[in-house]
């Protein structure tokens, strides 16, 4: 990505609003912890990592102008804060992993002055972008390794830089094999309900010049049938213990599809989107939205009046289907539950 998904500039913190995209690209400022827990939950921003750095940028708004003049008060400024944050959005673990961190990092420097623990926490953030970079160019080298010149790929949702700081977890690989001189052709899920695909990743290829076609959902079997994907990459927004994945919903049918045709199926995760807490699946909690994403998509009404609805925001794909994780450390294959043990 030519540009960063959230941007610094003299203590004030800039996102691309996401769902200007992709007719507008805007930079918008974020103020206060109320605007940016309604910038995580309406999809301003998007994207476990993204989330993540987001969240500890919004702790940071939320304590600012904190009046506490001793420790146990500002603990209590920061426990507000990260409980209102974590409300946002259940399913992505970088949100909780970040807000964990920097509650982690005050404790630590509990004896420092209320201005000076303030700093603390903007600065972490600041790291957390830098260490993202880092991370995903590094998830990217691993991730080429897997692609051949002239290799398809598929790939569902926006996992690109739009959903990191800069340079993305699915989409890496592919930057990075460009820069090594392959010719890699990427065939993007529109990913209803809210296109992310479609508006976002498509978007974000093109940009790059990388050759992308777009498909609807429901082509994915078909473009596999002729030949034309050699591997599917996904992103996550949890992967439990034993492999299974949490991604946008609509993962796990092309999971299935990948197996049936015979294609690899790679999972891009930092290590911070594993969560070894859960030993399954099962566990994740899946986050239901809005019944009028579908039923007034974009501001069109599409469905009958009063019609029931089922919104997941994600699925599990069952740790069975996946070919491969591929982290920042290396890429991590079955069986699961031992060798992310060993990972960590």
């Amino acid at each position: 990505m030519p540009v960063d998904t959230i941007a610094v500039h003299e203590n004030q913190v800039k996102i691309i609003d996401q769902t200007l995209l992709p007719l507008k690209m805007e930079y918008i400022t974020i103020h206060t912890i109320g605007e940016m827990w309604e910038a995580i939950k309406v999809l301003r921003i998007r994207g476990a990592p993204a989330i993540g750095i987001a969240a500890a940028f919004g702790v940071f708004l939320g304590v600012k102008e904190s009046r506490a003049q001793d420790f146990d008060t500002f603990w209590k400024d920061v426990e507000k804060a990260t409980d209102f944050l974590a409300s946002a959005r259940p399913t992505a673990v970088n949100l909780f992993w970040a807000l964990d961190r920097i509650k982690k990092l005050v404790q630590y420097n509990r004896e420092h002055s209320i201005s000076e623990l303030k700093k603390v926490i903007f600065d972490e953030a600041v790291c957390m972008i830098k260490e993202d970079n880092a991370i995903c160019r590094t998830l990217g080298e691993f991730g080429a390794d897997l692609l051949n010149d002239g290799d398809g790929v598929l790939t569902h949702c926006n996992a690109g830089g739009l959903a990191t700081a800069r340079y993305g977890t699915a989409l890496a690989p592919i930057y990075v094999a460009k820069e090594q001189g392959k010719h890699i052709t990427v065939f993007s899920d529109e990913t209803r309900p809210l296109l992310q695909g479609a508006r976002l990743t498509a978007w974000e290829l093109h940009q790059e010049g990388i050759p992308v076609t777009l498909i609807c959902d429901n082509m994915a079997a078909a473009v596999m049938a002729k030949g034309w994907v050699q591997a599917v990459i996904v992103g996550t927004d949890r992967t439990a213990a034993n492999g299974d994945v949490a991604n946008k919903i609509g993962t796990y049918g092309v999971a299935i599809l990948a197996k049936e045709h015979g294609i690899p199926f790679y999972v891009a995760a930092p290590t911070s989107s594993i969560d070894m807490t859960l030993s399954h699946g099962d566990q994740i909690s899946i986050e239901e939205r809005a019944a009028e994403e579908i039923t007034h998509g974009f501001g069109l009404q599409t469905a009958p009046e009063g019609i029931r609805v089922y919104n997941p925001a994600f699925d599990v794909t069952p740790n069975r289907y996946v070919t491969g994780i591929i982290t920042e450390k290396d890429v991590v294959y079955p069986p699961y539950s031992e060798n992310l043990k060993k990972l960590f």
